[in-house]
């Protein structure tokens, strides 16, 4: 079900759900993990592996691929995020090539490039304000 944002048509997300919460817990934990493209388990995650790897821990079936993850998700205004929203930003100049799980008090977690470790980052930074495309709950 999709509700209305104030007076406009535009469809946003329903409020988040206990998985959704879980996932984030899940993600979270999995900070300090190494980044390996196309991992999706704690041996190494790509950033969709670990939104996949988080979400089904937390028994919600979401696709692999971020662009999968953006298209299957609903999108939510920047000013109600909820713990487990996904993030997706463009790096590189490739438009969502990037996912992350949104924590809460600007917080989120993610696994960002090869050689580094899944981590946590916060929205205030500009890099992350700069890139950020778009805002998506399952």
């Amino acid at each position: 079900m999709l509700l209305a944002n104030g007076c406009s048509s535009t469809p946003v997300a329903e409020a988040p759900g206990t998985r959704q919460f879980e996932a984030s817990d899940v993600a979270a934990s999995m900070v300090g993990k190494p980044y390996r493209y196309g991992g999706n388990t704690p041996q190494g995650f790509d950033c969709s592996g670990l939104v996949y790897f988080s979400f089904k821990r937390a028994g919600l079936n979401v696709p692999r691929s971020t662009q999968s993850q953006r298209d299957k998700s609903r999108k939510v205004p920047a000013t109600r995020l909820a713990r487990g929203d996904l993030l997706f930003f463009n790096q590189e100049g490739k438009h969502v090539s990037h996912v992350g799980i949104y924590l809460g008090d600007n917080r989120f977690v993610h696994a960002p490039s090869n050689g580094k470790r899944v981590r946590m980052d916060s929205l205030v930074d500009r890099y992350w304000q700069k890139h950020l495309v778009d805002a998506r709950r399952f």
